[in-house]
């Protein structure tokens, strides 16, 4: 019977963990992300549904620095008075780097 060096365990584990990890750090796509957390109720892409649309939101923000982490903390959280009286409702679905993800994307659009 073959003997085998401890050397061969330990690659195996490190190479195991190291498909995990880049498993694990591959984006998921924000449209889809948006598509599973319910934010395609409400939001399109240009035009507005029962919320703002996400270019109508990136327009308004635009060079603004806070913006992104104002906007991931409203996708969590939700808000009233940004853009008129019917509030967003809170998503506590959204982990806050699913917050932060969707908050670029948006601020992104054109």
């Amino acid at each position: 019977m073959p003997r085998f060096s401890p050397w061969y365990g330990t690659v195996a584990v490190m190479l195991s963990f190291a498909g995990g990890c880049a498993l694990a750090a591959d984006p998921v796509d924000p449209a889809r992300l948006a598509a599973s957390r319910a934010c395609l109720s409400c939001h399109a892409p240009a035009a507005r549904i029962v919320g703002p649309s996400f270019k109508e939101i990136a327009g308004r923000y635009r060079g603004d620095a806070k913006a992104p982490a104002a906007l991931a903390r409203t996708i969590r959280q939700g808000g009233k008075g940004h853009w008129g009286q019917l509030p967003m409702p809170a998503n506590p679905r959204v982990t806050e780097a699913e917050a932060a993800q969707l908050a670029r994307w948006i601020l992104d659009r054109k």
